[in-house]
């Protein structure tokens, strides 16, 4: 991971932390003030959306590990595994646990109170929400450029920035909805409407951490570098007159680092040690253009 990335991922990270944690004491006790279990989901979002965190900053350190014998490709895939396990918290004690509430009250209703300090306490949440939504959307935007952002999105290997975009759209859905029902609740004097505030939060929790489980996923299996790493890749090899035909090319992301095969035949009128010599210039030349590529195998062949 360059720097750039490193720091803007660190950065979105810690306006999460910020904003979830100071969110997560506020519901908490408004919950305890108004007994509302859409509230009491929404701290429990919080809290685990704090918590999530903590592991995607550890993820995000432990992926600039150097290699060693042990793991010779380095830590990189680190960075996925934190983030899916994440995604799979995001499921179970936010998504589950707001549904099983929600549930609860139905079952046993109980009466709403100070409602006012509840919607005071959602709108206070929505608008630190805001401020880290925007945060992650502009570090979003440092990295991606003038990328498209659906593009960005469709192929980007940050699994720290998804984690934290998907949490945060869905602690803004999460809020709106728990601020709806809550006067829909207080309005009719039926309590209903807050639990079932709480189950249509945790389906929207649910939705987002299987979405994000499944871009996750096809990282943590092995997924190719970035399109356009691809396409610099491409760009550099075709520049090089001692490589007559490429017949391959192979790349993997390792979280942060990319690795790069290729098998290339070179001019036939080339011996041996210049062939090497072309070789090592071309690989050093990839890597000193292309920050993120850390292993480059080049295999001089005949055919395919």
């Amino acid at each position: 991971m360059t720097s750039t990335s490193h720091d803007s991922t660190a950065r979105a990270i810690l306006y999460a932390f910020v904003a979830n944690f100071g969110i997560a004491l506020t519901k908490t006790w408004a919950a305890w003030l108004t007994g509302s279990g859409s509230m009491l989901a929404e701290a429990i979002h919080s809290y685990a959306d704090t918590g999530n965190q903590v592991l995607l900053y550890l993820g995000l350190t432990q992926s600039q590990r150097p290699p060693d014998a042990e793991h010779p490709l380095g830590y990189g895939k680190l960075s996925y595994f934190w983030s899916f396990i994440v995604a799979i918290l995001l499921f179970s004690l936010g998504g589950l646990f707001s549904i099983y509430q929600g549930v609860h009250k139905l079952q046993h209703p109980e009466a709403i109170s100070h409602v006012w300090v509840a919607i005071a306490v959602l709108v206070f949440a929505m608008v630190l929400e805001g401020f880290s939504l925007l945060g992650a959307l502009r570090e979003i935007k440092r990295i991606r450029g003038n990328r498209p952002f659906r593009e960005w999105l469709k192929h980007t290997r940050n699994s720290e920035l998804v984690v934290v975009l998907g949490e945060d759209i869905g602690a803004q859905a999460g809020l709106a909805l728990a601020l709806i029902f809550l006067i829909l609740a207080a309005i009719t004097n039926n309590p209903m409407f807050d639990a079932m505030g709480s189950i249509c939060i945790g389906a929207v929790l649910i939705v987002i951490s299987i979405f994000v489980a499944l871009r996750i996923r096809s990282l943590l299996v092995g997924r190719s570098a970035d399109p356009e790493i691809q396409e610099a890749i491409d760009a550099i090899i075709r520049e090089q007159e001692a490589i007559e035909h490429v017949f391959n090319t192979i790349t993997i992301q390792f979280g942060p680092d990319t690795m790069l095969a290729v098998k290339v035949k070179m001019r036939s009128d080339l011996n041996i040690d210049a062939a090497v010599a072309s070789i090592n210039a071309l690989e050093r030349e990839l890597k000193a253009r292309i920050p993120k590529l850390k292993w480059c195998f080049i295999e001089p062949d005949v055919t395919d």
